[in-house]
């Protein structure tokens, strides 16, 4: 245990949780996944807090107050409870879109914001890799426009805090943590947006997204411009997470709630369907724990208010420079996790090949997926029932397209302002709010992020682990038996051709047969 008295190094120190005491946070994206640990880590870390807004917007015929007790009523915000019953009193929802002019906040709401807030967290962004660029740059762009346009009128605020992404610079092997400048100014691809027709602009999108492999990580870099040029005299910083993934720690270990990133391929790699991909195993791929983003974004607003920088401050947060981990590395051990905490819908057992050949992964693609997918569709067929497995796999195809640019090429993201903001907590704090990448165990956290999509996101319960261990033990007895059934097959079918050649030709055998053994007789009979 650390002991709870400061060192003399510390004794000017505010701690994190001292400095959140009576202030109010405002929170775009709190409803995502993101969001939704930020929101619980802010009130379990700093219950001094007073206030913490939630933008939110109707959805689906929702209202705000209806999707807030949804989001409250998540097991591990009901936990928060236990030690203040009132503690979800404290997250007030803000109607609103950050796709609308003022964020689409009202004008009653926009002046309690103005007058209370003092630390804003903006993570709302829309993450899809196929979104259009119109949506794209309505969200992302014109959204985090929107936001400081409004930071700029809360007489309180000492801390903005912009959630970026470690991929809006791939265009670049090593990324520091500066500002880059974008391909396009973002006042011409807005431009650009409102004038075009959607076709016209549909066609062009290629040519203006240069060297980003999709909208998303093209946006974020606009957006960073936008926070740089825009920010004005806003203490403000930016935190760029590379592949989040499920959490280390909180609110519980493998907590995750998405299909985004890998967590769909990682699914379906458990049930024994995807045998192959597209992925250089040699690369390395750059990871990072949900809750460990959360604790660096809380920390970043912490040391942001109180050195109050005239410039824009950059956290990477990755792992790559002092944890990297290869995709070699990182699908094993999945599958090992996946071998240990097996699903029930397992259809064979998990086995993937990596190639980073695209017309080997072509040919292993027909092999191993295509031809069974139609194999399977044409038995269903013969029976009455409606085929699928095709279809299956020509959507599953698109996601993987999806992730392919990154599958294939590495980057170092550099992290010494992360490194140096973790030397400046107090080791209370260190470990309450950990994002010390050094410190992980890959083994053991993958193997939690692949339970944590068998519980989270497949919705399988612990009391299913037995028949599905059991159910993975008949379809290894299954394959094995199959496999040997086969090698008996083939070779029962070339001993059987073998013993046909022979036996049209065995005047020929014998013929040779005979005329050895004379060889020998006579080669005796010389030598003896």
């Amino acid at each position: 245990m650390f002991s709870s008295v400061l060192p003399r190094e510390y004794n000017n120190y505010t701690s994190v949780s001292e400095f959140y005491k009576n202030r109010c946070i405002f929170i775009t994206g709190g409803t995502g996944f993101m969001g939704k640990v930020l929101v619980y880590k802010l009130l379990k870390s700093c219950p001094g807090i007073k206030y913490v807004f939630l933008l939110m917007r109707p959805k689906r015929g929702e209202s705000v107050d209806a999707r807030l007790s949804k989001l409250t009523n998540r097991t591990f915000f009901s936990k928060l409870k236990t030690n203040d019953p009132l503690v979800l009193n404290k997250i007030i929802p803000i109607s609103g879109d950050v796709s609308q002019p003022k964020l689409g906040i009202s004008i009653d709401d926009q002046k309690v914001l103005y007058e209370t807030v003092s630390v804003v967290f903006h993570l709302a962004a829309t993450v899809k890799f196929d979104e259009t660029l119109k949506d794209s740059v309505s969200i992302n762009v014109l959204g985090t426009q929107r936001l400081i346009e409004l930071c700029h009128s809360m007489t309180h605020l000492v801390a903005l805090i912009h959630v970026s992404t470690a991929f809006s610079n791939c265009d670049r092997g090593e990324v520091t943590e500066v500002i880059y400048p974008p391909p396009f100014k973002p006042e011409q691809i807005i431009q650009c947006v409102d004038c075009m027709e959607d076709n016209l602009l549909k066609v062009i999108t290629p040519k203006l997204l240069g060297k980003h492999p999709n909208t998303y990580t093209f946006t974020k870099a606009l957006a960073e411009h936008i926070i740089l040029t825009e920010h004005g005299k806003l203490p403000t910083a930016i935190v760029r997470p590379s592949v989040v993934l499920s959490s280390l720690i909180e609110p519980s270990p493998g907590w995750v709630d998405n299909w985004n990133g890998p967590n769909k391929i990682i699914a379906v790699f458990g049930r024994g369907c995807l045998r192959s991909v597209l992925v250089h195993k040699e690369k390395r791929v750059d990871l990072i724990p949900v809750d460990v983003v959360v604790n660096l974004l809380i920390c970043a607003a912490w040391q942001t208010a109180l050195s109050k920088p005239d410039e824009v401050i950059v956290y990477n947060c990755c792992s790559g420079q002092l944890n990297p981990i290869s995709w070699g590395n990182f699908i094993q051990l999945s599958i090992e996790a996946m071998l240990k905490f097996p699903t029930t819908q397992l259809l064979l057992k998990p086995k993937v090949s990596c190639y980073n050949n695209r017309y080997a992964s072509y040919i292993s693609d027909i092999i191993l997926h295509i031809i069974p997918a139609i194999t399977c569709d044409f038995v269903l067929f013969m029976i009455g029932k409606k085929p699928c497995y095709y279809e299956m796999h020509r959507k599953l195809s698109e996601e993987l397209s999806k992730l392919q640019y990154f599958g294939l090429n590495e980057w170092l993201f550099l992290d010494y302002n992360v490194q140096m903001l973790n030397r400046l907590l107090h080791p209370l704090d260190r470990k309450e709010f950990f994002f010390d990448v050094t410190q992980i165990d890959w083994q053991h956290f993958i193997e939690g992020y692949v339970y944590g999509i068998r519980k989270y996101i497949l919705k399988e319960q612990e009391s299913t682990l037995c028949y599905a261990r059991s159910r993975q033990t008949r379809l290894l007895w299954f394959e094995r038996i199959f496999k040997l059934l086969t090698a008996v097959m083939v070779l029962s079918l070339s001993l059987s051709v073998w013993l046909k050649k022979v036996s049209q030709h065995r005047y020929i055998i014998f013929n040779l047969i005979l005329r050895f053994l004379r060889f020998i007789r006579e080669c005796y009979e010389i030598f003896a």
